[in-house]
């Protein structure tokens, strides 16, 4: 890789740092559309290049996070152990995919989480409660659906956690983002592992962009509390339109 590739992608990691940052994703769903439009990566390709990136953004995250608020253990166990466990089972049907078909469905994900998280502008919010509203058992579905999606698109898990964790079980954003992570870090670890095992990682370009993403994701962490919760939603929502749209036309 040549200085001016290099500068290039660690520019790109940190640009995508900042609007993951700005969004509560951490740059990975950002990530993705990014490199199939502007690099012409495959989907699979894409997926694994940005867990790259991915990974160490997450372990940063709940490192910091646990040192503010304390995460139940019980439910983190249960969520990170049936999350790793059907994300291994999806990433290696996902590997196997045409690719072609997986950035069809990376698509239609893009757009179901777009109309989702603009239904949820005029949802009323639920109470917050101290206790979970169902058995804590129950979160072990919560960690396999979630382990699952994110196994299939490489990133996602934690945008279907933490609304379940808030809206059916009566968490609080706090927590409910505490216990996303704990889910993410071994679901996404070992979609890493098994993309990388299959030849679905460029090591070269995800590098610096896992670098650049560590040095920025602070920034835009502070410009997202900034801004009203229904503004970001609503660009949330726009970006993601936007990102499927250009991969639907590549």
């Amino acid at each position: 890789m040549s200085p001016i590739d290099l500068l290039v992608n660690l520019l790109l990691g940190l640009a995508l740092g900042t609007v993951g940052g700005l969004f509560g994703i951490g740059g990975g769903l950002i990530a993705i559309p990014a490199l199939g439009v502007l690099f012409g990566l495959d989907q699979q390709l894409a997926q694994g290049t940005a867990l790259v990136m991915v990974v160490p953004n997450v372990l940063l995250a709940l490192w910091r996070y646990n040192q503010r608020n304390r995460i139940e253990p019980k439910y983190a166990l249960l969520l990170a152990g049936s999350g790793i466990v059907c994300a291994w089972l999806a990433s290696l049907y996902a590997v196997e995919l045409q690719a072609e078909r997986m950035r069809l469905a990376f698509v239609v994900f893009l757009v179901a989480l777009a109309l989702y998280n603009l239904a949820r502008l005029f949802m009323r919010t639920p109470p917050v409660s101290q206790e979970l509203r169902h058995p804590w058992p129950w979160l072990g579905v919560v960690g396999g659906a979630a382990g699952a999606l994110g196994g299939m698109f490489g990133v996602g898990g934690a945008v279907l956690a933490v609304p379940v964790l808030t809206n059916v079980f009566g968490a609080g954003q706090l927590m409910a983002q505490g216990l996303s992570l704990a889910l993410a870090l071994p679901s996404t670890s070992v979609t890493l592992l098994t993309y990388a095992l299959h030849g679905h990682v460029d090591w070269v370009m995800g590098i610096p962009l896992a670098v650049g993403g560590l040095l920025s994701i602070t920034w835009g962490v502070k410009l997202a509390h900034a801004l009203p919760e229904k503004v970001l939603r609503g660009l949330f929502c726009g970006f993601l339109v936007l990102c499927a749209v250009l991969l639907a036309l590549e």
